[in-house]
Parts: structure tokens; sequence; C-alpha cells
């Protein structure tokens, strides 16, 4: 696999969005010929449902939709497409965007989430790093897919802020921002606590379950599993070992639709088998050694079968250490590590 290229931009949201438009432009018209997923998002087109969501973004967001309109723009995608294919998590179920994250905290100094990127196989080699520098924000460094906001996978801020994504398959979609608008804002928070306020309180169209770390105001390292859905947020803050997949594990998420594969519900069970052998603080390598693994009866946690029943491949995976002084990302590719950047927090 090629290795990741990290790409630097930055500037305002158009510009942002165009510099990411012209990095996807030679893989996105041949990803989205092949992907069964921009077919089913594609019947969408004119849609109330979509307007909603568009009017929910610009009202809340209006940087993230110019961001994207930037970025329809530099690819020759009609802007309405480009915003569709962002929603897909509302519109459609079975989006190729699947996920594995893990996640601890060792005392008040030094929290860790490591993450298995999960995606459509066909984008093996064709993603990348990007590090953004927004104008007034942060700025951030994140893994991206082409033709796609950056934060719906993992990431860390400048803020001192990491955050990994899990895709949860939501029946009951309503009116609201969608999911990768918000999980893009979160790479913009000043804080940590702004950025969990922000989970808690802007109206939600559908659900992710983020994974966030970072330093609070009062310097201690701390890290929380999230399920902001469409009816609610859930909040839990963690200390030992602690895993999740792709389908709402948190107490009363029985009120709310669901899908669960085979595959979610087999990681999940196989997380409870291997986490508690990792003792109350693993390091880094223990649980990037879990996300690797392929053992156990059921589907593996690590995802390289190219007929794997959720149209899914394992991209990358990253290891995030979290201090108050910032985060180190670590990605591995294929079982070998491509990248280790040290994100300083800013003052």
């Amino acid at each position: 696999m090629q290795a990741l290229k990290t790409i630097q931009m930055g500037g305002t949201p158009e510009q942002i969005g165009r510099q990411l438009g012209e990095l996807a432009q030679p893989v996105f018209g041949p990803y989205m010929a092949q992907s069964s997923a921009w077919q089913a998002v594609s019947r969408w087109r004119g849609h109330a449902f979509v307007q909603q969501l568009r009017a929910a973004a610009e009202q809340h967001f209006p940087a993230y939709v110019a961001e994207l309109d930037a970025m329809a723009a530099a690819l020759g995608w009609p802007a309405h497409d480009l915003f569709l294919w962002n929603c897909r998590g509302e519109l459609i179920h079975n989006a190729p965007d699947g996920c594995t994250t893990l996640a601890a905290r060792s005392g008040a100094q030094a929290g860790l989430i490591a993450h298995n990127e999960d995606g459509d196989p066909y984008l093996r080699g064709r993603c990348a790093v990007v590090d953004v520098a927004p104008e007034g924000k942060p700025g951030f460094v994140s893994f991206y897919y082409p033709g796609s906001l950056p934060g719906h996978t993992f990431a860390a801020s400048r803020a001192g802020v990491a955050q990994a994504i899990n895709n949860v398959r939501i029946l009951a979609p309503r009116a609201g921002v969608p999911r990768m608008i918000l999980a893009r804002a979160v790479l913009d928070a000043a804080t940590l606590d702004d950025a969990l306020a922000l989970l808690r309180n802007t109206p939600r169209a559908s659900g992710f379950h983020h994974t966030v770390g970072g330093t609070d105001a009062a310097g201690a390292v701390r890290v929380y599993s999230i399920e902001a859905t469409a009816q609610r947020a859930s909040v839990i803050e963690l200390g030992a070992p602690s895993g999740h997949a792709n389908h709402l594990i948190h107490a009363g998420h029985e009120n709310e639709a669901q899908i669960v594969t085979d595959s979610s519900r087999d990681r999940q069970g196989r997380l409870a088998e291997l986490l508690p052998a990792l003792g109350a603080q693993p390091d880094g390598d223990a649980f990037v050694q879990t996300l690797q693994d392929r053992a156990g009866e059921g589907l593996p946690i690590f995802r390289d079968d190219p007929h794997d029943p959720d149209d899914e491949n394992t991209l990358a995976t990253a290891c995030m250490q979290i201090t108050p002084g910032g985060v180190r990302l670590d990605v591995w590719q294929d079982g070998a590590r491509t990248l280790t950047m040290p994100i300083v927090r800013s003052a």
C-alpha cells in the first residue's frame, strides 16, 4: 500500500475547500463511478429533506458549507451533489465507513485513543493526511477521504483535542446538522470543553460515536466516549480501557432504531474478550496490536477481506497519545508505522 502523504493547507473556508478538492481531483471521479453508496445517495437529489439538512448546516456552520462548495468547484462537481455525498450517513444506512476505536486514560496527565479507519476498499492507498491551518482557528491534522470534509475519521487539533469517529447506522434521521459537519466543527473547537458542548448542544440529524480526548481547563487530561445521535447525547468519561465498534452501546440506546451488522457485533464481542488482558494502563503498542487482531470466532477486528460483508477494509490504524502538551499521532498501514507526528498544543 502506498504510504499516506501529509499535505499542508490553510486560509479561508473557500481556500481550504479548493485545496481539498484539488487534492482529491485525480481520485474522486473513478471513486464515485465504482461506489454503490454514491448510487444510492444520488437518488436523493432534490429531496426536501436534503434541503432541510443544508439549511441547518448553513445556520449553524456556514463556513463548512462554504468549504464544501469550494471543494465541489475544484472537483468540477455540482455543489448539491457533493453536499449529498457528505450527508451519506443521513441518507443511507450502508455507507462504507466502519471503524473500531479503543481508548483509556492513565492518571491526570496521559490519555490514549487508537483507531482502525475502515472504509471502501477502493480507497486503499488513495487517501491522505491533511495538516490544515484555518484562519483564526487552532488548526488540525486529519486523515482525509477524497471529497469528504476532514473530521469524520481520526484527527487531532492544535488545541490539544483528539477525535476518532465510529459510524453508527441510525434508522430514523431528522432535520438537523449533518454528522460530518459536526465532526468537522470539533476540530475547530478552541478547548476540550467547547468540543463537548458542540456535541451535546447542536441539533443533530443522525449520529456518530465520537471518542474525544484533551486537556480540560484545570490542566487534566480527559477522554470521553460520546454517542451523539438524533435523539440524545450520551457522554461517558473513560478511565479503564474501553472499545467501540459500529453500533450504539451506551445505556438508553435501546430507544433508538439502528442497524447492527454481524461485523460490528463480532468486533464488539472480540474487544470484550481482549481488553481485560491489557490491564488498567495499556500502552499504545498494546492497543495497536489489539486493533490488528484477526482471530476470534467471528468477523475480525482488522479487516482486509475483499469480500467483507460491510464492504469495508482497514485503510489505516492510528494511535493518538494525549498529554497537556498536545497529541502525538502515529499511523500504521499494513502493519508498518508510516507516520509519526507531534501535534503541539498552542496557547
